[in-house]
């Protein structure tokens, strides 16, 4: 068998990165036993107004994000955004994600709905949603919401989680969270700037 997973840190400014790995490890551990984990502002879109959900237009990070979160996708993956956002964006997020090539529902985590109702976790002060594999966190601790969301499943937790995600903070929050169970973190910071992706916008 392949040998026992590790954790590990690392930065990239490009996507195609993230997800090279994750089908390598995919490959060797089943892709069901890997959970991909993105943020979406400033990782999977961005924009150059305040950075909200009333945000009217967003782009791509980089122009091939959709299809690298595809080629995950079809590689048997399960996929799915975790973002700082809360609850209320979820209409603006869910509207933002599709004009730009992105679906996250077939290779959501369990259950692929989600949940019908809003839901404070353990630990948290503020209602989370959970649909269509997108989890709005709203601000809260992201490695104690996603061990959460992994527990109100009801079935086995991922051998590896691989994660990308602009903010430091955040990636530590997970590591920390899992660093004492069975599930292994691949943390990876996003660093592509907002000015690279104008720039690579306005020569296309």
């Amino acid at each position: 068998g392949p040998p026992p997973p590790q954790n590990l840190i690392g930065s990239t400014d490009e996507l195609q990165l993230v997800s090279e790995v994750a089908i390598d490890l995919a490959r060797k551990y089943g892709g069901e036993k890997v959970l991909v984990v993105l943020e979406v502002d400033n990782t999977l879109l961005t924009t150059d107004q305040v950075e909200d959900c009333t945000v009217a237009v967003m782009r791509p990070a980089q122009a091939d994000s959709a299809a690298q979160i595809r080629r995950m996708q079809d590689a048997g993956l399960k996929v799915i955004v975790m973002s700082s956002r809360g609850p209320e964006c979820r209409q603006q997020t869910l509207a933002e994600l599709d004009r730009n090539g992105f679906s996250f529902r077939a290779s959501a985590w369990p259950p692929r709905d989600g949940y019908r109702e809003t839901f404070i976790t353990d630990g948290g002060d503020r209602s989370v949603d959970y649909s269509d594999g997108i989890f709005l966190a709203a601000g809260q601790d992201k490695g104690r919401m996603l061990q959460v969301l992994l527990e109100k499943a009801g079935i086995p937790e991922p051998v590896l989680i691989v994660m990308a995600d602009r903010q430091q903070d955040s990636l530590n929050e997970v590591m920390k969270a899992f660093s004492h169970t069975g599930t292994k973190v691949q943390a990876w910071r996003y660093t592509r700037k907002k000015s690279d992706t104008v720039a690579l916008a306005l020569r296309q």
